[in-house]
């Protein structure tokens, strides 16, 4: 069960503004609202800053993204992943040099298909992050074995992976850790319902205590179309029909949902006519590719940063298709493609706006992928390799430990399932700090952040 001290923080505070303001004689909902914001205020942005969460549904294999290319770990590579280890002749132009090398000798390639990423790389905007992964707190082999640390829930399944990575908690979480941070940064936006933007679907990653992410298509804001066009052909029946949507009621479920629907209207038009001049942004991004046109939606509504009246935000895009039981030869270099290219692009979008360096992207995973074969793919995992990238970045660098190359090996508990090295909580917690988290406040953004003693892995 993960030690989950965000309710417990939260409540501390909020008990401790109850406290101060029944003094004061106006402990009113009212009034502890005006305190959160307050509270909320501290955090202090004059600037703009952005993340963004580049999420690989399915569980991306993180054998065939980083691969070992030194002479001794290829070998090993090769015979563990019968009939999936990628080439070693393909990886030449793709191999890593780091500003400081890893023990051992060892050297790393990316994929073929990450050349894009690789410049970058070279460049100093981009970090590899390695052996990343939920835990509760530092967990060694021995410790895992014995079962005597706790352990995230249901390790290896999809969707409680899934929330352990965006949320820290299981399945079931109703906020995450993009969500928390927009909750502390929602005094810094005129416009606070901007603060949490997902391109593509609902996203616990995104829900906070205070701030709802909005959604959008990539293709802009999403309308109440028969209030925006016309209902039936008609102006009068759209306006009509905007009137009864959002008129007030005494019930209260219904006067709420009215209120939504009411923000929801008023905000697709304000962010419809802030893209409007920032259609022609990135004429780099793929049109055919999923992501690329998320990312390109992203940078066009930073572009719109300063019409939207917004100065901390954080963002979530995904693509599905990662998890290769199978398949993984054929399937896995053009997902990989895909990757590469729209993160290049978002990049390059992001130096075009001139704040590459306030932006920074990072890709998540369910977990990484066996480094054994099952035959033409790879089973479920869970520590694997991430990007981090943008302007802040200090990169040319990787970031944790690397992991022996080996099956039942000191880093991995069974078949190449990486035990990480590096937790999710460290590694937002990064993330967050440099956002603007405070320090005292890492702790209501990442539960189990106190549990270690780096906090701050230090790739941006």
């Amino acid at each position: 069960m993960f030690v989950n001290n965000t309710q417990q923080l939260a409540r501390r505070a909020f008990l401790k503004r109850a406290g101060h303001l029944s003094l004061a004689g106006i402990a009113t909902p009212w009034a502890l609202n005006l305190a959160t914001m307050g509270e909320a205020a501290a955090f202090g942005a004059t600037d703009y800053k952005a993340l963004v969460c580049v999420f690989l549904y399915g569980g991306n294999d993180y054998g065939n993204t980083i691969v070992p290319v030194d002479s001794v770990n290829y070998a090993k590579y090769a015979a563990i992943r019968t009939g999936i280890a990628t080439p070693l002749d393909t990886l030449a132009a793709t191999t890593l040099s780091p500003t400081t090398g890893l023990p051992g000798g060892m050297l790393l390639a990316m994929a073929p298909q990450l050349g894009p990423l690789k410049t970058l790389f070279d460049s100093g905007k981009l970090a590899v992050q390695l052996n990343v992964g939920p835990l509760v707190m530092p967990t060694t082999l021995a410790q895992y074995n014995a079962r005597s640390v706790p352990l995230p829930p249901k390790l290896f399944s999809h969707n409680d992976q899934q929330s352990a990575w965006q949320t820290s908690s299981p399945e079931g979480s109703i906020s995450g850790w993009g969500g928390k941070m927009g909750d502390l940064a929602l005094s810094n936006n005129t416009n606070s319902v901007f603060s949490c933007i997902s391109v593509t679907g609902n996203s616990v990653f995104l829900a906070g205590q205070t701030a709802v992410q909005y959604q959008v298509s990539s293709n802009g804001a999403v309308p109440v179309n028969g209030v925006k066009n016309g209902l039936y052909g008609s102006s009068s029946c759209g306006a009509a029909l905007n009137a009864l949507v959002t008129q007030a009621s005494t019930q209260v479920f219904e006067n709420e949902h009215a209120k939504i629907t009411a923000r929801s209207i008023a905000a697709e038009l304000q962010v419809s006519a802030s893209l409007a001049s920032s259609s022609n942004l990135g004429t780099s991004f793929t049109a055919t590719n999923p992501l690329a046109t998320q990312l390109k939606m992203v940078a066009r509504l930073i572009a719109a940063r300063n019409s939207l009246g917004i100065k901390r935000q954080v963002f979530f895009v995904s693509m599905g298709g990662f998890d290769l039981h199978d398949g993984l030869p054929t399937l896995h270099p053009g997902l990989l493609t895909n990757v590469g290219d729209a993160l290049n692009s978002f990049y390059n979008a992001t130096v075009e706006l001139g704040v590459s360096d306030k932006v920074t992207a990072f890709t998540a995973s369910d977990f990484g992928r066996t480094l054994a074969s099952n035959g033409d793919g790879a089973d479920h995992g869970w520590g694997s390799h991430h990007f981090v990238l943008g302007g802040a970045v200090r990169g040319k660098q990787f970031y944790g430990t690397a992991p022996a190359v080996a099956v039942n090996g000191p880093d991995d508990v069974g078949q190449g399932r990486l035990l990480p090295s590096t937790s999710v909580d460290q590694f937002a917690a990064t993330l967050a700090s440099w956002f603007g988290v405070s320090s005292t406040d890492l702790g209501l953004v990442v539960p189990n952040i106190g549990n270690y003693s780096l906090k701050n892995v230090g790739f941006v």
